[in-house]
């Protein structure tokens, strides 16, 4: 295993004193989270769209129907730069753009058929295989890392706020 610099030390705060399994579980999310903006992008490449484009998309079917508005406070993206993400989409048959009858001024984004047949396909390796190792957990052990999960969340939502990022997604 390659050890990972030591971020807090690089900035001059003191290194909490938790030894190797701590180190180890930070290296790891670090990891994690490399890996998984990589898996995004080889499957942003495969769609022939960007890997924003890609986030932005996820963020449309886990909120459908969504306003560009809210999409956009969702991402950080100005509306301008929403309108440009959803021509692609929509160039690409993977979301569109639907109207409701109540109310014709606004616009609802979702995705479409295709984003089923041509996307989550592609996410397929990735859940399979990660939920091998969650079926290999047991309830307490779930019950822990769901707890850890949400206070890492939590934290990087907090992250986000510091630096002046939304933080809805």
């Amino acid at each position: 295993m390659v050890r990972q610099p030591d971020i807090t030390a690089m900035r001059g705060e003191p290194e909490a004193p938790r030894g190797d399994a701590a180190e180890a579980v930070m290296s790891a999310m670090r990891e994690a989270s490399a890996l998984g903006i990589l898996y995004s992008a080889a499957v942003a490449r495969r769609l022939g769209i960007s890997s924003s484009d890609l986030e932005c998309l996820d963020v449309i079917a886990t909120r459908q129907p969504v306003t560009a508005g809210a999409l956009a406070g969702a991402t950080g993206l100005t509306t301008g730069a929403i309108t440009g993400v959803v021509d692609r989409l929509e160039a690409a048959g993977l979301a569109r753009r639907t109207r409701p009858e109540t109310d014709r001024r606004k616009v609802l984004i979702s995705t479409t058929d295709a984003f089923l047949a041509e996307v989550v396909p592609l996410f397929g390796p990735m859940h399979r295989l990660q939920a091998a190792v969650v079926a290999r957990c047991s309830d307490q052990e779930l019950q822990l890392v769901a707890g850890f999960m949400a206070q890492s969340l939590q934290a990087a939502r907090e992250a986000l706020a510091e630096i002046g990022e939304p933080t809805s997604a």
